[in-house]
């Protein structure tokens, strides 16, 4: 149990927070300035890799070596973490002779992963090992070694893994995204491996998803009246009405906003006036190959809140509304 010693009234945290952040600052500087060939020999290994990265380690290292694989998987490096211990009781059996092994100890000396190394080696999967000492069994067993030594840690003992965990972490993430880069990974890549949530939803939905089609969508002729328009608008519910030709393509469109503006001109019959007198004829429009976050950013930047969906030669092939995008958790 720790002591019950209360902390004096005027400890300083703030300076202690600084001091820690400085010191974890000058761990990333040195790991930095020692990027170099090895650590681009270590980038083509994992990049050719036919099988999957195997991140392992124990204790703080262990939590940073399952980040690591996790940020492998979802930037187009097929990954995933294996605890040392377990291995040694079984799930070694989950690593094939096509993994690529990437192994954090900040000793070098992990009893756990050092048992490992032998089997390993007899199944010819290559090493990559991250460790705090390059004269340590691990670094000198690797195919590849990673120095990522800091000059001092960051907790006041020396004892708690910090400064030396946070340059691991960084270190994977500059490997993960070195390779990231290399593949041509793209934002659609990206999604395709985060299908739930705000990202999958922004960078996987498109037009087609969200927007109404076929008979839900508000459309009159050129030659109706203002008053066949308005009725057009309250049968679907979405505040507008494309207006087209006979063969369906846009002519303009009518909103809520134009009815507002219409009411204000005395001039203007509501029963007689033709709908072709009174819509806009160059509205904002979208493609329906587009993704919807495309359709919300049209909306936001020019304050609109409806959009009509054209294909290829500008006939209406839907309709959308802010209100399809809140559901769909577009926006």
């Amino acid at each position: 149990m720790p002591s019950e010693r209360a902390p004096a009234a005027d400890f300083d945290f703030a300076a202690s927070g600084r001091r820690v952040l400085a010191t974890e600052v000058q761990g990333l500087e040195a790991i930095a300035s020692r990027i170099d060939g090895a650590f681009s020999a270590a980038c083509r290994l994992l990049l050719d890799c036919r099988g999957r990265v195997v991140c392992t380690g124990m204790g703080k290292s262990g939590h940073i070596a399952r980040k690591i694989a996790a940020t492998f998987a979802s930037t187009g490096t097929p990954a995933f973490h294996v605890h040392p211990g377990e291995a040694a009781h079984g799930d070694l059996g989950m690593v094939t002779d096509a993994d690529v092994v990437l192994a954090l100890s900040n000793s070098g000396e992990t009893d756990e992963l050092l048992t490992l190394l032998p089997v390993l080696k007899r199944q010819g999967n290559v090493l990559i090992a991250m460790t705090g000492r390059s004269d340590s069994t691990l670094a000198r067993e690797a195919d590849i070694h990673l120095d990522v030594g800091v000059p001092a840690e960051a907790c006041p003992l020396a004892l708690a893994p910090t400064a030396s965990t946070t340059a691991a972490l960084a270190l994977g993430d500059a490997l993960a995204v070195a390779l990231l880069e290399a593949r041509g990974f793209t934002s659609e890549d990206f999604a395709r491996s985060h299908p739930a949530g705000a990202l999958g939803r922004r960078l996987l939905l498109h037009i087609t998803d969200v927007m109404h089609a076929g008979d839900e969508v508000p459309r009159v002729r050129e030659t109706a009246t203002l008053s066949e328009a308005l009725v057009e608008m309250s049968r679907k519910r979405l505040g507008v009405t494309a207006v087209v030709d006979a063969e369906g393509r846009m002519l303009g469109l009518y909103t809520d906003g134009d009815l507002r503006r219409t009411l204000d001109d005395a001039t203007v019959d509501l029963r007689s006036t033709p709908i072709a007198n009174v819509m806009t004829r160059t509205p904002k429009t979208i493609g329906a190959d587009a993704l919807a976050v495309e359709a919300a950013q049209l909306m936001e930047a020019h304050k609109i809140n409806a959009l009509l969906v054209l294909d290829g030669e500008r006939r209406v092939v839907g309709a959308l509304n802010i209100h399809d995008l809140l559901r769909a958790r577009v926006v």
